[in-house]
């Protein structure tokens, strides 16, 4: 295994740069940033580090970053994405000052493949299995969006059903039980690197702590091994983290969302 420094060196190098948006509909650089447009109205900023920049600076850059999105009015909803090992001097109050709101912290996850491989038992009735069909998809997006807590997007389904169409290796597993699914995430395998990510995961309550989280992850992770992936990573919310943490993954990192709305 390799240890932590390591891990999160390679999580620098090889995830924060254009492998990390496969999806964008643009990019424009703007000094160490990069700002992304994706479908749906949706920004994303995210860079590999902020270049030694002081809190002036910083300062200076949130301010031309949202002013990059406020001109574009079908962007409505913008994502900064900070991680607790960079050196950010001012960052939490410059955001904060232009009307970006904190989110949960979550845990940057990263860890061999191989190690979440595992032949997990699961409930009677329910099967893992990646999908393609459009009633699939829908159905594996509304049931994410009601165990995240928002109301069911036809949007986001729309957007994951465009990714599909176009071929950027994105992978969909879920877990179902007499035709209803009860549990989903992501494999994103990262093109020129040696990772793959995990993404979107989700499971019904009622379904929760019955290894089929774990099923689904060996799933993907017996997917990213085919498609010669050495790495998985993943960023976690306290409900997952432990369930990686087990399968020997680490935590590198946090991040935490800093969130614009229009």
């Amino acid at each position: 295994m390799m240890d932590t420094t390591a891990l999160r060196r390679a999580y620098d190098e090889q995830l924060r740069t254009d492998a990390e948006t496969p999806s964008a509909l643009s990019v424009t650089t703007l000094g160490p940033l990069r700002l992304v447009t994706f479908s749906g109205g949706r920004g994303f900023i995210t860079y590999q580090d902020l270049g030694g920049a002081d809190a002036g600076e910083i300062e200076r850059l949130v301010a031309e970053a949202l002013a990059h999105y406020e001109a574009d009015g079908a962007v409505v909803k913008v994502e900064w994405k900070t991680r607790g090992h960079d050196r950010a001097p001012g960052l939490h109050d410059a955001l904060i000052a232009r009307g970006f709101e904190p989110e949960d912290p979550e845990s940057v996850m990263i860890g061999e493949a191989a190690s979440l491989v595992a032949d997990i038992p699961l409930p009677d009735g329910v099967t893992v299995r990646k999908v393609e069909d459009e009633r699939d998809v829908r159905a594996m997006c509304a049931m994410q969006d009601r165990v995240f807590g928002g109301q069911v997007s036809v949007e986001y389904a729309d957007a994951i059903l465009s990714r599909l169409a176009r071929g950027d290796g994105m992978e969909l597993w879920v877990a179902e039980h007499d035709g209803e699914i009860v549990s989903a995430g992501r494999l994103e395998p990262v093109a020129g690197t040696d990772f793959a990510g995990i993404w979107g995961g989700a499971t019904l309550e009622k379904w929760r702590g019955k290894g089929i989280y774990r099923a689904l992850t060996s799933a993907r992770a017996r997917s990213a091994l085919a498609l010669g992936k050495r790495f998985m990573h993943s960023d976690s919310t306290e409900f997952s983290r432990p369930i990686l943490e087990r399968s020997g993954l680490v935590k590198v990192s946090t991040t935490t969302p800093y969130v614009w709305r229009r």
